[in-house]
């Protein structure tokens, strides 16, 4: 098996993942001038357990961060959970406390 390979899909308003050139799952958001709300992130059956998730996770928030225009504001189990388990990315997170010096 190859890597995971993410893009973002504006037209589709989702970030999406492939694996061995399949499509692997997505995270589907929605923009505001402010934030990109993560909504619903689904792995497809056939790629559970494989890093698909994590991955998408990673590439959204990693490219949030890149671009320094918008918070993250996750709405989906998925990527809140991934937040909360990854606090590097709490400074680009809505609502999130900043981290104490």
């Amino acid at each position: 098996m190859s890597d995971v390979i993410v893009t973002d899909n504006p037209a589709a308003s989702r970030f999406e993942a492939h694996l061995d050139g399949r499509l692997a799952g997505f995270a589907e958001y929605q923009l505001t001038d402010e934030l990109v709300v993560f909504t619903h992130t689904e792995v497809l059956p056939a790629f559970e357990g494989t890093g698909v998730g994590s991955a998408l996770a990673r590439f959204a928030l990693d490219q949030l961060r890149t671009q320094g225009t918008h918070k993250a504001l996750a709405l989906c189990p998925f990527i809140k959970g991934w937040i909360q388990r990854h606090p590097e990315y709490l400074t680009i997170t809505y609502g999130a406390a900043e981290p104490r010096s």
